[in-house]
C-alpha cells in the first residue's frame, strides 16, 4: 500500500488545480454559456423568429426549460447507478486516479460534442449533455477522496477552500474568453425570406463548448502526473462479487453512519440544503431569462444573454471571497454554526426571489449575494464531512456514499422544480420547494452538537 504524505504542497496543487480544470463544466455548460445558448436554440427558428418555450421531445411536448431539468435530473440517476460499481472495481484495484482520467476524459469529450447541438435532433443532441454531466459527477466522487488523504484534519478546511477558489478562478477566465469571443468575434448571419445574405465575424458560441472540453483536459494533465496513483489496495482482497462490491460497501458505509449519530445528523441535513444549492444552480439562468422583464426585440435579447453571462462572472468572483471568508468564520465559529448563517441567507433569498426579484437589477443583487454564500457553503459542507469520518484507507467508499447522496437530492430538486414548474405553468412557484428544502436543512443542523473546526 502506497502511504500518501501529507500536507505536501505539490500533491496539494495537483488536486487544486483539477478544481481549476474541470469548474469549467458546472460553469460554462450548466450555468452560463449553455443554458442561454440552449434556450435561445429552442425558441428560435432558423430565420431567428421567436417561436415560443413550447418544444417536442421524447414523444411529447415540454416547456423547454423544464425538459432540461428532467434530462439533467436523468443523468444524475445514472451517476448515481454508476458510482458504486465503479469504486468498488477501483477499491479492488487500488488506482482511483485511473476513474477520475476516465471520468474527466468522458466529460471534457462530450463538453466538445455539444458543438453539434441542434434543435432538429433535439433526442441526439442531448446525449453529450447527459454523458458530460456524468463525466463531471463521476471525476469528483474520486477527486473528493483524495482531501483526506492529503491534508491533515486541521488544513481540511483551508485546502478544500483553495480548491473552490481555484475553481472559480479558473472557470471565471475562461468564461472570459469566451465572453469576448461572442461580444467582439461573434459569427454573425444576416438572413433574408430563409437565405443568407452575408456574415462577419468567426466566433460561434458552439466554439465555446470545444474550449470547454479542451481547457479541462488539457490542465487535468498537471493533476494526473503529480497525484498519487495506486494506494489502499491489498493483495487479500477478492475479485468475487466486483460488480455488487460497491453496493455492498455502501451498505457497509451506510450501516457505520448509523452508528455515528451526529455524521447522520449531518448527512440528513446536508442532503435537504444541498438540494436547495444544486437547483438553484442549475435553474437560476434559465429562472432568469423566463421570469425576469429584459424587454422585448432582437437588441434586448442579446442584453439579456450578455447580462446573464456576466452576472454569472460576478457570482464566480464573489465565491473565491466567500470560500476563503467562510474557511476563516468556521475557525471561530466552527463548521455548523458557519454552514447554518449561510443556509439563514439562502432562505432569505430565496423569499426575496419569489416576492420582489422581476427586474435585472433585482437579479444582480441576487448574483452577489449568492456568489459570497456558494464557495462557502460549498467548500465547508466537504471538509465537514471529511472532518467527521472515522479513521479510515477506505476513503473512496465513504466519499462515493457522500457522493450518491447529494445526487439522490439533486435528482430529487430538479425534478421537483421542473414538475411543480410544469403543472402551475412558471418557474416562480418553484421557489417555494427552495425554500422548504433549506429550512429542512437548517433544522437539522440545530441537532449536531459535535463541534467540528
Amino acid at each position: 500500500m502506497q502511504l500518501i504524505e501529507k500536507d505536501n504542497k505539490k500533491i496539494i496543487n495537483a488536486w487544486t488545480l483539477y478544481d481549476w480544470a474541470n469548474s469549467v463544466f458546472p460553469l460554462v455548460i450548466t450555468s452560463a454559456i449553455f443554458p442561454n445558448f440552449y434556450d435561445y436554440v429552442t425558441t428560435h427558428d432558423e430565420s431567428k423568429n421567436f417561436i415560443g418555450h413550447t418544444i417536442r421531445c421524447f414523444g411529447r411536448e415540454f416547456e423547454n426549460q423544464n425538459i432540461y431539468t428532467f434530462v439533467y435530473a436523468f443523468a444524475l440517476s445514472i451517476v448515481v447507478l454508476i458510482t458504486p460499481i465503479l469504486s468498488g472495481i477501483s477499491d479492488y484495484l487500488g488506482n482511483k486516479k485511473r476513474f477520475l482520467q476516465f471520468f474527466c476524459y468522458l466529460g471534457s469529450i462530450s463538453c466538445m460534442c455539444l458543438f453539434f447541438f441542434s434543435r432538429s435532433h433535439l433526442e441526439l443532441s442531448f446525449i453529450p449533455f447527459i454523458t458530460a454531466t456524468i463525466g463531471f459527477w463521476g471525476s469528483l466522487v474520486y477527486y473528493n477522496s483524495y482531501l483526506p488523504e492529503i491534508a491533515s484534519q486541521e488544513n481540511q478546511d483551508k485546502v478544500s477552500a483553495r480548491g473552490f477558489s481555484m475553481g472559480y478562478l479558473g472557470s471565471s477566465l475562461l468564461l472570459i474568453i469566451c465572453l469576448v469571443g461572442i461580444m467582439i468575434f461573434k459569427y454573425e448571419e444576416t438572413i433574408v425570406d430563409g437565405v443568407v445574405v452575408s456574415t462577419k465575424g468567426f466566433f460561434k458560441v458552439k466554439y465555446s463548448f470545444l474550449l470547454t472540453g479542451l481547457w479541462w483536459m488539457g490542465f487535468a494533465q498537471y493533476t494526473f502526473r503529480n497525484l498519487p496513483g495506486k494506494n489502499n489496495v491489498s493483495q487479500n482482497k477478492s475479485s468475487d462479487g466486483l460488480i455488487f462490491k460497491g453496493f455492498k460497501e455502501l451498505r457497509f458505509v451506510f450501516n457505520q453512519i448509523k452508528q455515528m449519530v451526529q455524521l447522520k445528523r449531518f448527512l440528513i441535513s446536508y442532503f435537504f440544503y444541498n438540494m436547495g444549492v444544486q437547483t438553484i444552480m442549475v435553474v437560476a439562468v434559465l429562472f432568469a431569462r423566463n421570469e425576469i422583464d429584459w424587454g422585448i426585440g432582437e437588441a434586448a435579447e442579446k442584453s439579456k444573454t450578455t447580462s446573464l453571462i456576466v452576472s454569472i462572472l460576478i457570482i464566480q468572483f464573489i465565491g473565491i471571497l466567500g470560500a476563503i471568508v467562510f474557511s476563516r468564520l468556521s475557525r471561530v465559529i466552527g463548521n455548523i454554526r458557519s454552514i447554518m448563517i449561510s443556509i439563514a441567507i439562502w432562505i432569505f433569498l430565496c423569499i426575496y426571489t419569489y416576492l420582489i426579484v422581476r427586474l435585472p437589477i433585482h437579479f444582480y443583487i441576487v448574483a452577489v449575494i449568492v456568489g459570497f454564500i456558494m464557495g462557502g457553503i460549498q467548500s465547508l459542507s466537504r471538509s465537514t464531512y471529511s472532518k467527521m469520518l472515522p479513521q479510515t484507507n477506505e476513503s473512496t467508499s465513504f466519499f462515493s456514499f457522500f457522493d450518491v447522496l447529494e445526487k439522490l437530492g439533486m435528482i430529487i430538486g430538479t425534478i421537483s422544480f421542473g414538475l411543480i414548474s410544469e403543472i402551475l405553468g412558471g418557474m416562480r412557484p418553484s421557489i417555494l420547494s427552495l425554500i422548504l428544502f433549506f429550512v429542512i436543512g437548517f433544522i437539522g443542523l440545530l441537532f449536531v452538537t459535535k463541534k467540528v473546526k
